[in-house]
């Protein structure tokens, strides 16, 4: 199993991300690291498809399916969470978390719980920064990344993609 391509990509991804550890080392475990790097790399990622499915693909026109039309905002997000979901699902279970025992089967649904868990997170944090405690909001949005994070490394680690 551990000779699969996606193995063997991986640790390769995984060689060249721990090249930048040492300055880290006291801050972080070197998993938390290399998650912390996979995950700013998918955010990355879906920023750049985002802007190229926006512009080029739909073309700033709605995508209209026949019994629903999206807008082309909220088109582009729908397609671009799809494709971002499948990459950072890859990401965490063969590069972050390459040594849990759960089968895909299992690993799947229980990260889409887990994003779905921090899409929450970040609404109510948000709510709570902004409306609330009256923090202004891009601040209040990196405060809720540190957050939604830490959360969602915990989360994975013990449940999505936990060892036995």
């Amino acid at each position: 199993m551990h000779n699969s391509i996606n193995y063997r990509i991986a640790e390769r991804v995984r060689q060249f991300v721990i090249i930048f550890y040492p300055p880290f080392k006291r801050l972080c475990s070197e998993q938390f690291f290399i998650y912390g790097v996979c995950g700013a790399t998918n955010t990355l990622f879906s920023w750049i498809l985002y802007w190229f499915l926006y512009n080029f693909v739909l073309q700033k026109e709605n995508l209209d399916l026949g019994i629903i039309v999206f807008k082309p905002h909220i088109a582009a997000f729908f397609i671009q969470f799809a494709i971002t979901f499948v990459s950072g699902f890859w990401l965490n279970r063969y590069v972050s978390f390459s040594t849990s025992s759960l089968k895909k089967r299992v690993q799947v649904p229980r990260y889409l719980s887990v994003v779905t868990a921090c899409v929450l997170v970040n609404y109510w944090g948000l709510k709570l920064f902004v409306e609330i405690l009256g923090i202004y909001p891009t601040p209040s949005q990196m405060l809720n990344t540190l957050i939604t994070t830490a959360f969602s490394f915990f989360a994975q680690k013990h449940f999505a993609f936990k060892t036995k």
